[in-house]
């Protein structure tokens, strides 16, 4: 799976605009949690290199721009969990789920 890094608060910005076009996923990780570890690797797993046609992935480190995590909940209006995806579709928050709930089934379902 080839995620794009989430580093800067003008890829906030840059995520809204490129969701115009085509979904974004946007995966928050927190690098210290087995349960992230767990959800991180299952989606890896079922990712296909061709959903990267139909899905933008983002990742965002927690424990290295925890700041960022904070302005994604603020932006969207959907609070911080870990881990934690959220599902961004015309610069909307269309799907979010966390933990154990995170499932690569449902996001494509909901991309669609």
């Amino acid at each position: 799976m080839n995620w794009n890094k989430l580093t800067s608060e003008a890829q906030i910005d840059q995520v809204i605009l490129e969701s115009a076009a085509k979904p974004v996923l946007l995966f928050k990780h927190s690098t210290s949690c087995s349960i992230s570890s767990m959800s991180l690797d299952r989606l890896s797993r079922n990712w296909k290199a061709e959903d990267s046609d139909k899905i933008t992935p983002y990742y965002l480190d927690l424990l290295a721009y925890r700041n960022l995590s904070n302005l994604v909940a603020e932006r969207f209006g959907i609070p911080h969990e870990s881990p934690q995806v959220l599902l961004i579709q015309n610069g909307k928050v269309t799907y979010h789920e966390s933990h154990y709930g995170i499932s690569y089934a449902e996001i494509m379902n909901q991309s669609s």
